[in-house]
């Protein structure tokens, strides 16, 4: 597509995966409208809690490359954490091999290293990652995309038909289900406790022996305890005994967490396929459709990557 012959692109989708996709093709030239159904702050997004790190998503090699441009992003907007929502924070991968991560890294992440018993009792990796808070993040993704001449409309459509451009990008998440149809996307539900930060400065992922997930990440004046992965599960509501199940493994990680006052619970459904879908697919009247979905909870991590791809690939229309 030429800008430059009055081409403009709708992105449905105004999450993390659609907004950067908006961006990056906005500040490239073209002319962008992004539709959205819910509110940016309302986006299953902003829900997330969000360390860079791989989390139900393939194919992996794909995610790797995808992520790791997203990374050299990512060290570059925690110069500016205040403005950007990004910042570099140390923590523990628990039950991560360390070769292992290092080999998926690609050396990438300075200082990743076993973690000591002090650290974490398992086996574990201590890493140096991104982490962003999600609400600042999309903040800033949407007032950048707007200084580079895009716009933003709140509005539900009932399919993808409906944008009226000659390029359409579908960064729609969970809704593809619906809209594209495409019945393989799945939820799966991920419900967090946000409580005062009773002093935590570093981040931790850990698995217990029956599977069971715990992590907490610091965020600027809370702390976001989890998690859950609850396959095929729809509602949005948050569960009181999820809630207390939640706090409790990581406070059996982090004692002082126990008593940490809650300050609000939040639920969010992640877009889980098989594989992203990152594609081009010509329409019968003539017009271009870009898939870009199913990151399951590993939008974060890739969504910069993707985006350029995504973007390559709506240029690409002729």
């Amino acid at each position: 597509m030429d800008s430059g012959q009055g081409g403009e692109v709708v992105v449905v989708g105004g999450g993390i995966i659609g907004l950067t996709t908006a961006m990056v093709l906005a500040e490239r030239g073209v002319r962008v409208r992004v539709w959205t159904r819910d509110p940016v702050e309302r986006t299953t997004s902003a829900v997330a809690g969000a360390l860079w790190w791989p989390y139900r998503i393939e194919p992996v090699a794909l995610a790797r490359t995808w992520a790791l441009r997203s990374l050299d992003v990512y060290e570059e907007l925690a110069a500016r954490p205040e403005r950007t929502g990004v910042r570099m924070v140390e923590g523990v991968l628990g039950e991560a091999d360390p070769a292992g991560a290092q080999a998926w890294t690609a050396g990438r992440v300075r200082g990743l290293r076993a973690s000591t018993a002090r650290e974490y009792t398992g086996t574990g990796v201590w890493a140096r990652l991104p982490l962003i808070d999600m609400p600042v993040h999309l903040r800033w993704l949407r007032e950048r995309f707007l200084a580079a001449g895009g716009s933003v409309e709140q509005r539900t459509v009932s399919g993808l038909a409906e944008a009226d451009a000659p390029v359409v990008v579908n960064c729609t998440g969970l809704g593809a289900r619906e809209l594209v149809p495409d019945t393989s996307v799945r939820p799966v539900r991920g419900q967090l406790v946000v409580v005062e930060n009773p002093g935590m400065r570093t981040w931790l992922v850990s698995t217990d022996a029956a599977g069971e997930m715990a992590y907490f990440f610091p965020q600027p004046g809370r702390l976001l305890l989890g998690g859950t992965a609850q396959e095929g599960v729809w509602s949005t509501v948050p569960d009181p005994s999820v809630a207390e199940a939640i706090v409790r493994r990581c406070a059996a990680l982090r004692p002082e967490i126990a008593g940490a006052r809650i300050l609000e619970h939040r639920v969010g459904l992640r877009p889980v396929r098989d594989s992203v879908r990152l594609e081009r697919e010509p329409l019968p009247d003539g017009r271009v459709l870009v898939h870009n979905y199913g990151h399951g909870g590993a939008g974060v991590t890739v969504a910069w990557g993707c985006a350029e791809e995504a973007a390559d690939l709506a240029a690409s229309s002729g």
